[in-house]
């Protein structure tokens, strides 16, 4: 009874008690003043107890290393990222000082990135450190799995009629010599055996990731810049890399450095995803062995009917065609429904993406079946 009380009073805030009759102790009285200074308390109704970070470096210095004291990761960085929201405190992580101080996760490193114009040389080689360690943690968790989901898709796409036994599809096979079955011996007797091929040093497949630079991709374009660089590690896949607003720029020579490509984007501004097709479009060279991915809020602030005849035609062409409106664990952000719609009619549905389940969606396109698309 006595921690509900407590956790009610620090939900609370307020004057001493604030109606619950439990007092707090040093510790938590420290902590109840980390959660006043950022989400106001009894300050909000007038009482002279309010903190608040106002637009002090020093103070909201102090406060970041306040949390981290009080507060596991994961709710450090929803508290950061509310400070961010809430009180503007955009400007100071301009400050080499400041950025030292914040518990480095995806959403921080998109802030960097709307700021990156902004952002004072003093400050640049900070900011890189702190988008580095996001982007080899994100690798870490991420690459082994892509590799190993993609690359078994890759080599299963590339069937071959005389496999050794290890490479054998059985279920294929099986079906493949149905009408062989012999049922006085309740079997099947393969005469033709299906295997899976090996990939190879050459290119099997080609991957182009058009990635909506707008400024609620952020945490998307995170993702698809580590899944870009990934991708390009992978021998069998010629990985190219797009960035849009209403221009269109062309990272593919900085995927071996993700790092390099998110410094290389603009995150905020228009949106052209017609010019972005149409510069994906003229770089496809085999279609049938092409995968086009594109990442966006469908928001287009460009031809409408020009974009959906490019799919169209794509399509047509034996491109296999991917449209996610969001990579991140976030969910679908607020997103043009027609434009969904006037996708999946052409047989390209939108849907919002995991990082975790973007490996198995590049494996389905890859071998041409259909999307594990996530319900609801």
């Amino acid at each position: 009874m006595t921690d509900t009380l407590r956790r009610w009073r620090l939900v609370l805030g307020g004057d001493q008690a604030d109606g619950t009759g439990h007092r707090l102790d040093t510790r938590d009285a420290a902590m109840d003043q980390t959660l006043t200074a950022l989400y106001g308390g009894a300050a909000s109704r007038g009482s002279a107890r309010g903190a608040g970070l106002g637009g002090s470096a020093p103070q909201v210095a102090r406060w970041l290393g306040d949390i981290r004291t009080y507060f596991p990761a994961s709710v450090v960085q929803v508290m950061q990222r509310d400070a961010i929201d809430r009180l503007g405190l955009s400007t100071l992580l301009l400050e080499p000082e400041m950025l030292e101080a914040v518990e480095p996760d995806v959403h921080l490193v998109g802030t960097l990135l709307s700021l990156a114009r902004a952002m004072p040389d003093a400050t640049r080689e900070t900011a890189r450190a702190v988008v580095r360690k996001v982007v080899d943690d994100l690798e870490q968790r991420l690459a082994t799995r892509t590799r190993a989901v993609v690359g078994g898709a890759l080599d299963r796409s590339a069937r071959i009629s005389r496999p050794r036994h290890r490479d054998i599809d059985w279920d294929r096979t099986v079906r493949a010599n149905l009408k062989h079955y012999l049922p006085e011996y309740g079997t099947v007797v393969p005469e033709r055996l299906v295997g899976y091929g090996r990939a190879g040093r050459s290119v099997q497949k080609e991957v182009i990731l058009a990635i909506d630079q707008s400024g609620s991709m952020a945490a998307s374009v995170v993702y698809a810049s580590v899944f870009g660089a990934v991708l390009a590690s992978m021998r069998s896949v010629a990985t190219r890399l797009v960035v849009f607003d209403t221009a269109v720029v062309d990272l593919t020579d900085q995927l071996t450095d993700p790092v390099d490509v998110l410094f290389g984007t603009r995150l905020g501004g228009g949106t052209d995803i017609n010019r972005a097709l149409a510069y994906c479009q003229e770089r496809v060279t085999r279609p049938a062995d092409t995968v086009v991915v594109l990442i966006s809020d469908l928001h287009e602030g460009g031809i409408r009917g020009e974009m959906l005849s490019r799919v169209a035609a794509m399509r047509a062409s034996g491109v296999q065609f991917v449209t996610l409106l969001a990579l991140s664990d976030e969910g679908a952000p607020s997103y043009d429904h027609d434009h969904a719609a006037a996708l999946a009619a052409l047989g390209a549905p939108a849907f919002a993406c995991t990082p975790d389940l973007f490996p198995e969606v590049m494996a389905a396109a890859v071998e041409r079946r259909p999307l594990p698309i996530p319900e609801g």
